[in-house]
């Protein structure tokens, strides 16, 4: 591919950057990408850091490479599909352009957005506002320290699908989360999955955002004029860590829809031990029909 677009990584709520290691790697040694990782100053140990913090650094992040010529595909993960939603404001081609270019561009533009484990952000609306403000179980609200403090076990929770000395470790490398970004800066949210191309890489183990919500918001996102294309992955929320291999194999796939350029990326299947699943429905497999189906139907009511 000449002139691939930089891919830049958001992690999500109380995760460094650095949890995209496996995947990065891959793509920079073997694909030869340019990666660039956000730390979301959310996640730095700052009580007082916000949403808006978080989405400035994703911003530039976005802004170093666009302004020197090179597209962006934008990949998120949970909570920091918020912010790559919001961030890519702005950053995307005009309608128009296209038509009335008559030079080459002197300018990037985001092309396309990767969500992992994740959702699609609602203009004007807070991360906590779709849940009414009520935090799940696995985690619970600190107002002394001004952070939100996981109670359940990462291990399970996050990783259970690694072995346990490496579940052990990534548990360790968990930073606390501000409260502040995550209840509050809904007047700085953006659907950005409306105005660029999206993938969904869904996870069908998944202990924190349950992969029916996933297929449902796959199927309201289509029903609102976007185009958005979910892959599955069989591992927990975080499949960047337990299936590096197959989650780049899914980002080289959507680089390659975004850009036109192939890439020589084979084609994903449902077949095998760790296979990447096409969320769609086959008539001649009714299971398909209530795996896939129903929830992107449901979906589809709720977006209508």
């Amino acid at each position: 591919m000449s002139d691939p677009p930089t891919l830049v990584f958001i992690p999500g709520a109380w995760h460094k950057p650095t949890c995209y290691d496996k995947v990065t790697k891959i793509l920079k040694e073997q694909h030869k990408l340019k990666c660039v990782y956000v730390t979301l100053p959310s996640t730095t140990g700052n009580p007082a850091a916000t949403f808006k913090d978080d989405l400035d650094a994703a911003r530039e992040a976005i802004s170093n490479e666009t302004i020197n010529g090179r597209n962006v595909v934008v990949l998120a993960h949970s909570y920091g599909g918020m912010v790559g939603n919001s961030s890519v404001k702005g950053f995307t081609r005009p309608q128009d352009a296209a038509r009335s270019q008559t030079q080459p561009p002197t300018t990037g533009y985001v092309i396309g957005l990767v969500l992992i484990a994740s959702g699609f952000t609602f203009t004007g609306l807070s991360f906590m506002d779709p849940f009414l403000g009520h935090p799940p179980p696995s985690w619970r609200v600190n107002n002394e320290t001004g952070f939100a403090e996981i109670v359940a076990d990462p291990r399970e929770f996050l990783y259970h699908d690694l072995p346990a000395d490496e579940a052990e470790y990534w548990a360790s490398q968990l930073t606390p989360q501000s409260l502040k970004s995550l209840f509050e800066g809904g007047e700085y949210s953006y659907a950005g999955w409306r105005d660029v191309p999206t993938w969904l890489i869904g996870t069908v183990e998944d202990r924190g955002l349950p992969v029916l919500v996933q297929r449902m918001q796959t199927g309201m996102a289509r029903e609102m004029g976007a185009t958005v294309e979910h892959r599955e992955l069989q591992t927990s929320h975080s499949p960047f860590l337990s299936q590096p291999e197959e989650t780049a194999k899914i980002i080289l796939e959507a680089v390659e829809a975004f850009t036109g350029k192939p890439k020589g990326v084979e084609s994903t299947t449902s077949e095998g031990g760790h296979a990447i699943v096409v969320a769609r429905t086959t008539l001649s497999q009714p299971f398909t029909w209530f795996k896939f189906g129903l929830p992107l139907v449901m979906g589809h009511v709720i977006g209508s």
